[in-house]
């Protein structure tokens, strides 16, 4: 008996199960809401926005029942012709993807839920100069040690490949995808590093998601020369001036982390900026110092009390031996930290911790002359202060 009560049950729930799918299926279709064949209103009122490689066209939206979405169709310079569309709850929407500044032509029709489409009204777009052509006009390319600096601007922020071209393992010329740039943001800078010091041929343009592009510029880089000084020939180099530390200069070189392998500066009096200087044993060009903050522990926090925020290093091969910050130092470069994730003090997440572990490359004036002794100058902690603290740090540069 209770065998055949299964079996009623299980016949019960496929027939249950096999309605819901015919029902679902009933549903699930693209037709339209509605078969009324009377085509909407058109929108009026119609204006143009002309902005960097996109319009915004503004209009009134009719007050029509049948309304789904008003579209704009549109061609670009490629031939390619493209569509923007959007509900009938705003009020406007961009047209994009321009790669000249020429007239274009854009037909916007109201369309109904049932899919039936107004006659269309025609206005003209003038695009100002795309992002593409603003990174294009403004990309350098210059010489760095061990490879070579990228920048450019990106005022209107667009979407932008920087697209670098060189030669494959066939020794041919490609796309190199490692050393091309992707990104919206409107200062755009990039480094290329591990590169031998003989000259490399490289290719760059600039191309957007619509397949525009640049001309295409060739440079020839030759990469300056640089190795990691040995860190044993460093040396505490006490200038008056100098505030007292906690333990030895020498722990921000020892290659080790953490509490009592760390360098730390007591605070002292006044609210002037911190310094501490060293030698380096030898006199040379430097290109770069990685950098990396102490961190302070229950819970982990690297940006966190006299872990250095805006900070000045400076270089000099004789020092004034009175501490003074003279014309016998030269200023190697000014450095601002910021956390990743923007929290508030005091609360930091994995990609800070990830980015605080993996250390600051801060480059140098590559102008600068040779030095032989360098002055860290703590202008701001994040406590606010101008106490500093540093867990380790590697210096790159020529020595030749």
């Amino acid at each position: 008996m209770k065998n055949k009560f299964k079996i009623l049950a299980i016949i019960a729930y496929s027939f249950i199960l096999l309605a819901s799918c015919k029902k679902g299926e009933e549903l699930n279709t693209n037709e339209p809401v509605s078969d009324d064949p009377t085509p909407p209103a058109q929108v009026s009122n119609v204006s143009v926005v002309n902005q960097n490689g996109k319009a915004t066209i503004t209009y009134t939206v009719p007050n029509d029942p049948r309304l789904l979405i008003v579209k704009a169709v549109y061609n670009l310079s490629s031939g390619k012709q493209y569509e923007a569309q959007t509900s009938y709850y705003n009020n406007s929407l961009e047209v994009l993807g321009f790669a000249d500044t020429d007239e274009h032509e854009v037909k916007v029709y109201s369309v109904s839920r049932s899919g039936v489409v107004s006659a269309p009204i025609t206005v003209k777009v003038k695009p100002l100069i795309a992002p593409i052509w603003q990174t294009f006009k403004s990309l350098k390319v210059q010489n760095a040690f061990g490879g070579y600096n990228l920048s450019a601007l990106n005022p209107s922020k667009g979407n932008v490949n920087i697209m670098v071209i060189g030669k494959n393992m066939y020794n041919e010329l490609a796309a190199d995808y490692d050393k091309s740039v992707f990104t919206n943001v409107d200062s755009i800078f990039s480094k290329v590093r591990g590169l031998d010091t003989n000259v490399h041929r490289f290719g760059f343009f600039v191309q957007d998601r619509w397949g525009n592009k640049t001309d295409t510029i060739y440079q020839d880089i030759k990469p300056i020369f640089e190795v990691q000084l040995q860190k044993s020939r460093f040396q505490e180099y006490k200038l008056p001036g100098d505030p007292p530390m906690w333990g030895a200069v020498s722990k921000a070189w020892d290659g080790r982390y953490g509490w009592e392998a760390c360098f730390t500066q007591q605070i002292a009096g006044g609210n002037g900026p911190h310094t501490v200087t060293f030698s380096l044993g030898i006199s040379a060009k430097l290109s770069r110092i990685w950098m990396r903050p102490y961190a302070e522990v229950n819970p982990l926090r690297y940006y966190y009390l006299q872990a250095m925020r805006r900070f000045e290093i400076y270089g000099s091969d004789n020092p004034n031996p009175n501490g003074a910050l003279d014309r016998s130092w030269v200023l190697l470069g000014a450095y601002t930290i910021t956390k990743p994730s923007g929290l508030p003090y005091g609360v930091e997440n994995e990609l800070d911790k990830q980015t605080a572990e993996a250390g600051y490359d801060l480059q140098c004036d590559l102008s600068a002359p040779k030095v032989k002794y360098l002055r860290v100058r703590c202008l701001e902690n994040w406590v606010g202060g101008t106490g500093l603290n540093i867990d380790e740090l590697t210096v790159y540069g020529d020595t030749r």
